[in-house]
């Protein structure tokens, strides 16, 4: 767990709070307040858990490629020739 997504629950509470308040006091803006923190928690939490995929993911992948061109040089640079050529391709818009 990250940064972003331990604010984002505290932000959560935060606004669940705002939200009760408002509604127990019958302050339509606070409740409407606290909706719109929790809306931005939401979405800051979703970026952490994002974030925290990226992180532990890469890893792996990082490794079997470093594995791939260990073992088989010659198809590994053949394989970077043809993702360089496709770029190219792409950057100066032919398919």
């Amino acid at each position: 767990m990250n940064s972003d997504t331990l604010i984002g629950n505290g932000r959560d509470v935060a606004g669940k709070v705002k939200e009760g308040v408002g509604v127990a006091t019958g302050d339509r803006a606070l409740e409407t307040e606290g909706k719109a923190d929790q809306l931005g928690a939401q979405v800051q939490k979703g970026y952490g858990a994002a974030k925290d995929a990226v992180l532990n993911g890469s890893g792996p992948l990082v490794d079997k490629a470093r594995t791939f061109a260990k073992d088989r040089p010659f198809a590994a640079a053949a394989l970077a020739g043809v993702v360089g050529l496709a770029i190219l391709n792409t950057l100066r818009g032919k398919r």
